[in-house]
């Protein structure tokens, strides 16, 4: 299946700055008095590669709507035991549980892309959703779409090979940074996909043969974004369809 790249990418707002939290999709959503009370209430903040937003059973004190930055989610069993369950850019937010009035972080959550995001204080965060049910319906999307992605996910990692899921999370990650190149090591993919070091070099030496992407010394260039998406598995495609049928 077909499917242009993610929401980050081609914003339905083109126009907006990477600054302007209109550059979130699901701030955009809202109306424009809506987003201005949202606006009023946050304050636009740098993230860092690298730096910790949430860590795994901590309070979640703020929620984030990247704007150009994009987030890795991860799930961990002990420090050396982890794996990504999502990468969240400009299409998104994290801090979802205060929504259910859960303070503490289910997942660890670290800056994977610097840039901008509009950060909210979780107890205001709340508060404006019970003040506006537009926004609320529009968060519940976004809660639906992300519990559908996790499902596909424990799918794709149970019967897709690493070459697919690497592939996948190329795409991913290039349409929430907006480049083609970009910084990852064989440690961290490995730590991503759940996968040993030796699988993800095999897995990316198969794909710079196949003249798909160029590697070198952790950086990372897709040389051919079609032939990449028509490696990787459906999950990529089923994935962004999902977020256009209910979030635009």
């Amino acid at each position: 299946m077909k499917s242009k790249r993610a929401p980050p990418a081609s914003s339905s707002r083109p126009h907006a700055s990477a600054h302007s939290p209109r550059r979130n999709q699901i701030l955009a959503a809202l109306s424009d008095v809506a987003l201005r009370r949202v606006a009023s209430v946050g304050e636009t903040v740098e993230l860092v590669f690298g730096q910790v937003i949430y860590e795994q059973g901590k309070v979640e004190q703020y929620v984030y709507f990247p704007m150009d930055a994009y987030l890795s989610q991860i799930s961990c069993l002990d420090d050396k035991t982890r794996i990504e369950v999502g990468l969240i850019g400009a299409e998104g937010m994290v801090g979802s549980s205060s929504l259910f009035g859960i303070e503490t972080a289910p997942l660890h959550t670290v800056v994977q892309g610097s840039g901008t995001a509009l950060r909210l204080e979780a107890a205001r965060f709340v508060k404006g959703l019970a003040r506006d049910p537009g926004f609320r319906a529009v968060m519940n999307r976004y809660l639906y779409v992300r519990l559908s992605q996790l499902g596909q996910m424990i799918v794709c990692v149970r019967f897709h090979t690493v070459e697919q899921r690497l592939a996948r999370w190329l795409l991913l990650t290039r349409d929430r940074a907006g480049s083609d190149t970009f910084q990852l090591t064989h440690e961290y993919l490995a730590m991503m996909l759940g996968v040993r070091r030796v699988g993800i070099t095999q897995a990316a030496t198969y794909l710079q043969n196949q003249k798909l992407i160029r590697y070198h010394r952790g950086s990372i260039t897709i040389v051919n974004g079609p032939e990449l998406q028509a490696t990787s598995c459906d999950c990529y495609a089923a994935a962004e369809l999902t977020y256009e049928q209910h979030m635009n």
